[in-house]
């Protein structure tokens, strides 16, 4: 029908590239394209191969350019989102400076949005995940490190220098004796609750643990193996020492989320990533601290959920960026 609008959104990693086509109601017409980013050959390449993923996930969908409203292109690094620019993206180097909205612009002629990844997926639960029907949210993506955006009234919280949302530097910890995250700084959130992190921890933990824990063999024979994973993996099957790191962990992202309502006050606290394969019982644990030492009267409301659109969010999300674009129905 004459009336459908449909947005390209390209969600771009360091390892591969994910895009879809989605229509004004959030759903993608098909599954994603996915291309390998390849960042080694260069930010002229990878340029091409954005626009590539594009035309690829426009034909999964059985439809012509002609028919896309706008384009929205989501990536991770330092930026600057009103220029259009990835400036020096730490896990997409040599880039630099690269001007990918204005790039994908002009190879398609469709209005096109540009984002931070972590506010991309925050978006897209926003308006179709987990947060459908808040007004507000905070998100924190867990993963090697921790990301975050923030949505007030169907907005993205950018800040005045792209930097809005970085929730994984929110300081839980002192910075003269706090643990050092990998920005440089101490005590940020990332550098006690991020994947890498978790793993310092167990071995720091395990010097002065006194009982039994399958960990303790883990390290001694995998040590270049062990993974988050791993370690929530025994903490569900019951190990004494993985479920003490798996607890820290959900205090610490507490924190982070108190920290966060303080701020913001939000309807809606959503955790995404690979840790929340722990489920219900990790969630809940989150929510307790959250309600134990937050501001008493926001955290009474306040939902704290898991995200529900997996790995799909980046792009669905820069799809729906692009549809505010243009204006949303």
């Amino acid at each position: 029908m004459s009336g459908e609008r449909y947005f390209v959104g390209l969600d771009v990693g360091g390892t591969t590239m994910k895009a879809a086509v989605v229509g004004d109601d959030g759903r993608p017409l098909s599954e994603p394209a996915v291309l390998d980013t390849h960042p080694e050959r260069g930010q002229e390449a990878g340029l091409e191969t954005m626009c590539e993923t594009i035309r690829r996930a426009v034909a999964a969908a059985g439809l012509g350019m002609d028919r896309v409203t706008a384009v929205g292109v989501a990536t991770p690094g330092l930026m600057d989102i009103k220029a259009g620019l990835i400036l020096d993206p730490p896990n997409l180097k040599p880039w630099k400076n690269v001007p990918v909205r204005d790039h994908v612009k002009a190879a398609f002629g469709k209005p096109t949005a540009y984002q931070n990844d972590a506010n991309a997926a925050a978006y897209g639960e926003f308006w179709v995940g987990a947060a459908q029907d808040a007004k507000s949210m905070v998100l924190f993506t867990l993963g090697t490190g921790v990301g975050g955006g923030i949505i007030l009234d169907d907005r993205i919280v950018e800040g005045e220098h792209s930097h809005g949302g970085e929730l994984g530097h929110l300081r839980i910890d002192t910075p003269d004796r706090g643990r050092l995250c990998g920005c440089g700084a101490r005590g940020c959130l990332e550098a006690y609750a991020g994947a890498s992190h978790i793993t310092e921890r167990v071995r720091e933990e395990l010097a002065a643990w006194r009982g039994d824990t399958k960990l303790r063999a883990y390290f001694t024979a995998n040590d270049d193996e062990l993974t988050a994973k791993v370690i929530f993996d025994l903490a569900a099957a019951g190990d004494g020492l993985a479920a003490k790191v798996v607890d820290d962990t959900a205090y610490y992202l507490a924190l982070g989320a108190c920290a966060a309502i303080a701020a913001v006050d939000p309807e809606t606290v959503v955790f995404g990533g690979g840790m929340t394969a722990a489920g219900e019982r990790f969630r809940s644990a989150i929510e307790g601290y959250v309600r134990r030492f937050g501001l008493p009267f926001p955290t009474r409301s306040v939902k704290v959920a898991f995200a529900s659109l997996g790995s799909d969010a980046g792009f669905i999300g820069a799809a729906g960026c692009a549809r505010l674009l243009v204006g949303a129905k």
